[in-house]
């Protein structure tokens, strides 16, 4: 597992201060009602770049402006190419982002938007990641992972010290699944400061790369599918040297979703609790209302109290066409 430690994530909030706020925990009056719990919402969405990504990409370019690097590239799905832009532009760093043909076009323009470079290689994740790696090779860029990668997960683990801190009873942390960055990051923190908390990883039944490696104990390819959740999509990597082994480790269960559920998710999310999301961050709301959290279920045969849930809403990326889309067909 990664040599990350407790003090490395305090190091990295440490380095976001004055550069990325700390978000909001906020009751979730529907759910709790759904759930027989107390839930909390914790939006990422509310970042200046609409996700989590954010955290992870300014603490990697942080610490690489401070060795002299003025060059950066990475590849991305769309949320860590328009944090790594962002962080870029305020460091007065070269960015180069490489994505897909699959990546939604909003995306694209919003990381053009922030003043990096664009590549568009290929149709899948690891098309991309090619391509970053010909551009670190060729023409001297420094290489920023989008998720396996100590720096980045340190920063997405600085989310973990604000649930706890917030909410230091929190019992269950619903989180996003996808290369792990966020999930191994958030799982990390958690645990080191409340070992019992339950990690529950939720992601797409349509090419979930880490759900499909946990299944197969190692790293595999996966085929990236069109998806609602697209911010999840890709592969894991089968060098992965970090958030394979820290997600097997600190993972507790993952659960899978059909489009029709994040959708529903969705829906629910903008209706109920006026929030708009990506189809990535309403998968934890999804599978609440799909009745997916384990210890939920258990609760009808036990007095114990099985909360407080936190649901962490990672991105608000949304093309807004589609997002009305969906809340009309729902």
């Amino acid at each position: 597992m990664s040599s990350l430690t407790l003090a490395d994530v305090y190091r990295a909030r440490q380095r976001l201060a004055g550069r990325v706020a700390p978000t909001p925990l906020v009751a979730s009056a529907s759910l709790t009602e759904r759930s027989g719990v107390p839930v909390y919402l914790k939006l990422e969405t509310v970042q200046p770049t609409g996700s989590f990504k954010l955290r992870g990409a300014t603490n990697a370019l942080a610490q690489l402006a401070q060795e002299g690097v003025r060059r950066v590239v990475t590849a991305s799905t769309g949320n860590h190419g328009r944090a790594l832009a962002y962080a870029a532009h305020a460091l007065g760093i070269e960015a180069a982002v490489c994505m897909s043909a699959l990546v939604p076009q909003n995306k694209v323009r919003a990381v053009a938007a922030l003043g990096a470079r664009i590549v568009i290689a290929g149709h899948s994740q690891d098309d991309a990641q090619i391509e970053a790696q010909r551009l670190v090779r060729k023409e001297g860029y420094a290489f920023v992972p989008p998720f396996d990668d100590a720096r980045v997960i340190a920063g997405q683990a600085t989310i973990g010290l604000e649930i706890l801190e917030a909410l230091p009873d929190a019992a269950t942390l619903i989180v996003p699944l996808s290369g792990g960055g966020l999930f191994s990051g958030v799982a990390f923190a958690a645990k080191a400061i409340r070992p019992d908390v339950t990690m529950i990883g939720v992601s797409m039944a349509r090419g979930a790369a880490m759900h499909a490696s946990l299944a197969a104990g190692k790293p595999v390819p996966v085929d990236e599918l069109e998806t609602l959740a697209d911010s999840l999509g890709g592969g894991i990597g089968l060098d992965n040297r970090h958030t394979f082994a820290m997600t097997r480790a600190l993972i507790d269960d993952v659960v899978l979703l059909d489009e029709a559920s994040i959708a529903r998710g969705i829906v629910h999310a903008y209706r109920e609790e006026r929030l708009v999301v990506e189809g990535a961050a309403a998968v934890g709301i999804a599978a609440l209302l799909d009745g997916r959290i384990g210890h939920i279920e258990r609760q009808a045969d036990s007095s114990d109290t099985a909360g407080p849930i936190v649901v962490v809403l990672s991105g608000a990326n949304i093309d807004m066409a589609q997002h009305l889309r969906i809340i009309s067909d729902n």
